[in-house]
């Protein structure tokens, strides 16, 4: 058998459980339809990428300054383009944001090595990707090498749509499917009760409801109306207010190792401290942190990814407003009035919300278990539609 080349560019580092269950769900999908591919993978982090996705044909590629690599300016990035037959764009990597700063920014880097794509003939596919925010003629400029380079933009929201055609580039056909994440496989129950017991949780007559917070306060509120120091007293105020009204748990979740730092400091403030437990992915994989939200009654998050999870595993969510593709992702599933948008945050708002989805849940949670369903089709088509373009080079 032949194999093919598909380099797959993400914010593939092992840090973040959502872009792990993106490339994660992106090679199982693969793997139920095709055997014939080996996925090049550019990484920060190469032994992450082997030691939780090497049972998939892969091969990492390191990114790290002995690698002749600033992040993603450089030689691997440079060979992981040229050296395939696709180059697959996954999760949110093209902005313009920092544009000149290639330890944040993918879209300059990437844009460089798009025109050789096109002259050599490697199409540039777009894999449930979302793209944004572009607010620049520089940014604007570099999307349009990467999109002459592509026969084809699938998207998971329908909000990266509007933006190709809002801002009058040039594209190819686009097709709006779904998140990767949303196909999160579970594991084992009974390597979930081994979570459980080891971190003592799930013990409240009432249940458990879960919280997510994220690292980026400065970048959320308006104005600056909402300082970190207020933004933790009123998430902690949120899960006493909970604890003492429902008598439940409170779970907080964290799927970026960064936000760890803020999530303790919310549960600092927080009164009840003997009702709260905290699991993280610095221990655990994303499917065992999904497989812990589909044990909660309701979720409020700021990290889209912990909303995603949620509606793979059917617990009712809602949004804390911090991304516009969280708001976008809720309306998609029919979980639009579940949300609240950051600068309208306080106790009695959010914990009003909450309560609200904690007594609605199992109607919320039959509501939702149809459109999901679709959703996570569409983003398994997502493969027969690269397969079509591979077929025909």
């Amino acid at each position: 058998m032949h194999m093919k080349t598909i380099t797959v560019l993400g914010n593939n580092s092992g840090r973040n459980a959502g872009d792990n269950a993106i490339l994660g769900n992106l090679l199982d999908d693969f793997a139920l339809e095709r055997s014939d591919i080996l996925f090049q993978i550019p990484t920060l982090n190469t032994r992450f990428i082997r030691s939780h996705f090497g049972h998939h044909p892969i091969r990492p590629m390191g990114m790290m300054p002995w690698n002749l690599a600033l992040k993603n300016l450089g030689w691997p990035l440079y060979r992981a383009m040229t050296r395939t037959q696709m180059v697959l764009i996954t999760d949110n990597i093209l902005f313009d944001r920092k544009f000149n700063n290639p330890l944040v920014n993918n879209l300059k880097s990437i844009a460089l090595v798009s025109s050789l794509c096109k002259k050599k003939g490697i199409p540039i596919v777009f894999y449930n990707a979302s793209i944004g925010p572009i607010d620049h003629q520089v940014g604007k400029d570099a999307l349009q090498k990467v999109l002459d380079a592509s026969p084809l933009v699938i998207t998971r929201d329908v909000h990266t749509k509007e933006l190709l055609e809002d801002l009058q580039v040039r594209h190819p056909e686009i097709v709006v499917h779904a998140d990767c994440a949303l196909n999160t496989r579970l594991p084992a129950e009974s390597r979930l009760q081994e979570i459980i017991d080891k971190e003592d949780l799930f013990k409240g007559p009432n249940g458990t409801i879960g919280l997510n917070v994220n690292a980026y306060i400065d970048d959320w509120s308006q104005r600056g109306s909402l300082d970190r120091e207020d933004f933790c007293k009123i998430i902690a105020a949120t899960a006493d207010t909970l604890i003492e009204k429902l008598d439940v748990d409170v779970l907080f979740t964290v799927t970026q190792i960064m936000d760890m730092k803020i999530t303790r400091e919310c549960v600092r403030h927080i009164r009840r401290k003997d009702r709260i437990r905290v699991v993280g992915n610095k221990d655990y994989t994303y499917q065992e942190l999904a497989g812990l939200l589909g044990k909660v009654a309701v979720h409020a998050g700021l990290r889209t990814h912990t909303l995603i999870f949620c509606a793979a595993v059917g617990t009712p969510m809602i949004s804390i407003n911090a991304y516009p593709k969280s708001a976008g992702f809720l309306k998609t599933i029919g979980m639009g009035d579940w949300s609240i948008n950051f600068d309208d945050l306080s106790v009695e708002n959010l914990s009003g919300l909450m309560q609200r989805a904690w007594q609605e849940r199992n109607r919320l949670r039959t509501q939702m278990q149809p459109i999901v369903e679709s959703e996570k089709k569409k983003a398994r088509d997502s493969v027969a539609l690269v397969g079509k373009v591979l077929e025909g080079l």
